[in-house]
């Protein structure tokens, strides 16, 4: 949902439940889930709070929409890459590789919301939360999916390897302990599906 227009020329221009939606991402992200009010996100949207519960019942209705849009900008990651590298997988695992890479300088000042998020709503019940697990959850199929596809002997470690390197980078950026960690993202991910590569190649009899 960012811009690089002004924002309020460009909010003006919004529907009412999208500018309430715009509003919300920004303060969510720069303050948090807990520290905004339903009235400070009325103000940012130029609406009221009659005018926001009669979009989203609730807060937590609004924090779960937030989440499912953050969700999707992820999830169109996966097909993006299925249409520049049709029929490669490697080149797909390594395309949604450089999409978090290309994503980590706006985490170093903000951090990922899905992390974030998951620090402040403890309770699994909270209907943002239940988004991002099965956010999460999806991910991680298609990524096994992905790693199958590329021939890769154990594909669910594959994917746990590089999930865990994906994820790991993104806190590392955040909390400021790694530097370049876009390239070591890159470099580790591609030596992960290399020597998974290579482990199927060396339990191949050999021919002659």
């Amino acid at each position: 949902m960012a811009s690089t227009a002004g924002r309020p020329s460009r909010v003006a221009k919004l529907p009412p439940r999208e500018r309430i939606l715009d509003a919300a991402e920004e303060l969510f992200q720069s303050e948090g889930i807990r520290r905004v009010s339903v009235q400070a996100i009325a103000e940012k949207a130029a609406t009221t709070k009659m005018a926001i519960y009669r979009h989203f019942e609730t807060k937590d209705v609004l924090v779960a929409e937030w989440m499912r849009i953050v969700a999707a900008d992820y999830q169109a990651a996966f097909d993006r890459v299925r249409m520049e590298y049709p029929g490669r997988p490697r080149e797909q695992i390594m395309g949604l590789a450089r999409f978090i890479a290309e994503g980590l300088p706006a985490i170093s000042h903000r951090g990922c919301p899905f992390i974030n998020s998951l620090a402040e709503l403890p309770d699994r019940s909270h209907p943002a939360r239940q988004v991002i697990e099965e956010h999460k959850a999806h991910q991680t199929r298609r990524l096994v999916g992905l790693c199958a596809e590329a021939g890769l002997p154990d594909p669910e470690q594959a994917a746990a390897e590089i999930t865990f390197v994906l994820e790991g980078a993104q806190v590392s950026t955040q909390n400021g302990s790694i530097d370049r960690a876009g390239d070591r993202l890159m470099r580790i991910v591609e030596g992960i599906v290399d020597r998974h590569r290579s482990a199927l190649d060396a339990s191949r009899p050999a021919v002659g």
